[in-house]
């Protein structure tokens, strides 16, 4: 591997870049665009898309694409040349300003949740310059949002944008009531991206695995990870070769990953970057999610990014590390040593708690799935109710401002909070609540329901938006009180008191939990259809309406695009299972009851009388089970069929939900009771034993 330090951001237009070979007053101009949000002029962009297309074409690059986040969760990106045709049939290498901010690629195919007709074709890319370009296999990519000839959002990062800039607004009016006046409060995130790998040779005579991305049939193992023994294990060669290249690919683009290792699942790893602004954090996993499939294929592998690619194993989430930080570089989530920074800090606390409890349905919307369905709530990951870890010491604190009662610790490091009728706070100590949804983590909260293949602009977007609905509210009365200390204190313990209920530090995995969360009336949203029936409730669309990150017509949108996607997976999964059904494992398995029904025949034509009990029972078992199967598999598309020609969407996908599902599980059931049953030669596919352990 080359030297780290000049490895790292090669491929990337950045800052240094920017400065080394931009005009000095073009650099100045651009870094107010970039640490003010100052609109960009023409004459600068023409400058820096000069010095920008200078630099790809000695990187290699022969192509620009405006590289943008569509409604379909993953990145897109249309290909134009640098060439420029020239009277006397040669050409130049050109790139104007105006290509550099602004593109046109076709709107028409993209999802619009059926508020654009098919005719209705006009789309503008335009560029984030928050966002670094960087050069992918000849091409210069340039970050850009994604919008109609209408100016309606179409994509994932201009709503993130519009919420990071309200959030700015309004935790620096929360910050100015403390006596700072800071130039910007932008949200922080490292997304820590779970994965599985295969070898590509059995991922490709898995029809299942190629067309939706998991098994919709296999049979427990006998070894699974029940042992404990793949969690930070030595990693395999193999896999050691693919996490260097994919470490070296990602550096060169700037990506700053810090940690890999095994996960609890056997072929399961993980990867961790380093914290970063939310958009840039958000482009950089979108590129990951990316490299990782490109890498894996380099090398023989497969990346598979589904939430649940195996049953009987741990599936794949996102944990979103989510915190804010001023321009000045003050976590606002730091609990802090000073009494002002203390009080700032609990009101910010306070907020958030609000803003989760308020909004559970939201932030379960944002990680709704097909694929994330299957996780949660499975053992392994965060159950679907909404619930705040906040370690022993926080939970403390807010118990005692809660209760008024005064709190006291033998610890030494102690905080003082700057309103005399608060409790002193010690220095958070938190432990980590693999079971919790949403927990504090010393200096941020870990949202740890994403699933592996989401993107992360949804949940940050939303996280964005509700936290500074509430900040919104608390800087309104704040503002207004004639004695801030005062209005301080009454503000905290009655939004403490008022939301105390979203809570918890226990075993989200304990039923126990469940029914005590009912009785706090948090909401269980077990399934997409269940989450996403909340989206367009009036509340939430006065809040994405009000902080102006959705407008009602988009929201209307996504409530479309979310059920249809959610329908569309399961019609695929559906059509998958029951073509792998007739076409591989009930041939399969009439080839190999053929088989040991000649032997039975034989046998007893070499040795008259012989019982072959082990034969015929063996026989007896897959004859019932294949009629089962078979059976099943016409229910199944009897259902599925049913489900499809309903008119309204969420009518499509409660179907799906409530009883396709249900049946899809039932034959596999069956599928996977056949399987072991089956000689090895006559197996129809590559069982998990090959998948999770042949690297």
């Amino acid at each position: 591997m080359s030297n780290v330090p000049e490895l790292f951001g090669s491929l990337v237009f950045n800052q240094k870049v920017m400065k080394d070979r931009l005009p000095k007053e073009t650099f100045k101009a651009l870094k107010k665009t970039l640490d003010d949000g100052v609109p960009l002029q023409l004459d600068v962009a023409n400058v820096v898309a000069h010095s920008m297309k200078e630099w790809a074409i000695e990187k290699g690059a022969t192509h620009y694409a405006h590289w943008f986040q569509p409604l379909t969760g993953i990145t897109a990106e249309k290909h134009d040349s640098f060439i420029n045709p020239q009277d006397d049939g040669t050409v130049i290498m050109s790139f104007s300003g105006k290509e550099l901010v602004k593109g046109e690629p076709d709107a028409s195919s993209f999802p619009s949740g059926g508020h654009r007709a098919t005719f209705e074709a006009r789309g503008y890319t335009v560029w984030d310059p928050t966002s670094y370009p960087f050069i992918k296999e000849h091409t210069l990519c340039i970050p850009t949002a994604f919008c109609s000839y209408t100016g309606e959002a179409l994509d994932k990062k201009t709503p993130l944008l519009r919420s990071m800039e309200v959030l700015d607004q309004q935790a620096k009016r929360i910050l100015k009531l403390f006596g700072k006046n800071v130039k910007r409060v932008v949200p922080t995130v490292g997304a820590e991206q779970e994965y599985f790998i295969v070898d590509h040779n059995l991922w490709a005579q898995r029809k299942d695995l190629r067309m939706t991305g998991r098994t919709l049939f296999g049979a427990k193992p006998p070894k699974g990870q029940e042992m404990d023994d793949q969690y930070f294990a030595a990693l395999n060669p193999r896999i050691v070769k693919y996490m260097e290249e994919l470490n070296e690919v990602l550096w060169k683009y700037g990506i700053y990953s810090k940690t890999e290792h095994n996960e609890v699942a056997p072929a399961q790893h993980e990867m961790a970057p380093i914290f970063s602004t939310t958009n840039i954090s958000v482009d950089q996993n979108q590129l990951t999610m990316e490299v990782m499939k490109k890498v894996a294929k380099r090398q023989g592998l497969e990346c598979l990014l589904h939430e649940k690619p195996f049953a009987g194993v741990n599936g794949s989430g996102k944990h979103n590390n989510w915190s804010m930080t001023t321009s000045d570089g003050e976590n606002l989530l730091e609990p802090g040593k000073t009494p002002e920074s203390n009080a700032q800090f609990l009101l910010f606390l306070t907020a958030i708690l609000k803003a989760v409890d308020e909004n559970q349905d939201l932030l379960r919307i944002t990680v709704a799935s097909a694929g994330n369905d299957h996780r949660l709530g499975a053992n392994e990951a965060p159950p679907a109710i909404i619930s705040v870890y906040l370690g022993d010491e926080l939970f403390k604190i807010l118990e005692s401002i809660k209760d008024g009662k005064p709190y006291a610790t033998d610890k030494q490091a102690k905080m003082t909070i700057g309103v005399d009728v608060l409790p002193s706070i010690p220095k958070d100590s938190t432990d980590r609540n693999r079971t919790s949804p949403f927990a504090f983590t010393g200096n941020k909260f870990e949202f740890r329901s994403a699933g592996s293949s989401l993107s992360i602009a949804g949940p940050n977007t939303t996280l964005d938006a509700i936290v500074a609905y509430v900040l919104k509210e608390f800087a309104d009365e704040l503002e207004k009180a004639d004695d801030f200390e005062v209005a301080l204190n009454a503000l905290i313990v009655r939004e403490v008191k008022a939301h105390w209920r979203i809570v918890f530090n226990g075993n989200g995995y304990d039923e126990s939990w469940r029914e005590e969360a009912h009785k706090r009336g948090l909401l269980e949203l077990k399934t997409t259809p269940d989450a996403v029936a909340h989206y367009l409730d009036e509340k939430n669309i006065k809040l994405f309406t009000e902080t102006e990150v959705y407008t009602k017509e988009e929201m209307e949108s996504h409530y479309e695009i979310k059920l249809e996607k959610y329908a569309q997976i399961l019609n695929i999964e559906v059509q998958t299972m029951l073509e792998m059904i007739n076409k591989d494992i009930l041939p399969a398995a009439y080839k190999y009851m053929a088989a040991v029904s000649k032997t039975v025949i034989d046998l007893k034509a070499v040795v008259p009388g012989a019982k072959a009990h082990a034969e015929t029972s063996l026989l007896s078992k897959l004859d019932s089970l294949v009629d089962s199967l078979a059976q099943k598999a016409e229910a199944l598309a009897s259902k599925h069929a049913e489900a499809k020609i309903k008119s309204d969407v969420m009518a499509v996908a409660r179907t799906y939900a409530d009883e396709v599902i249900p049946l899809m599980n039932e034959t596999r059931a069956v599928a996977d009771e056949i399987e072991p049953l089956l000689g090895e030669e006559y197996k129809p596919f590559p069982v998990y034993e090959d998948l999770l352990f042949r690297i």
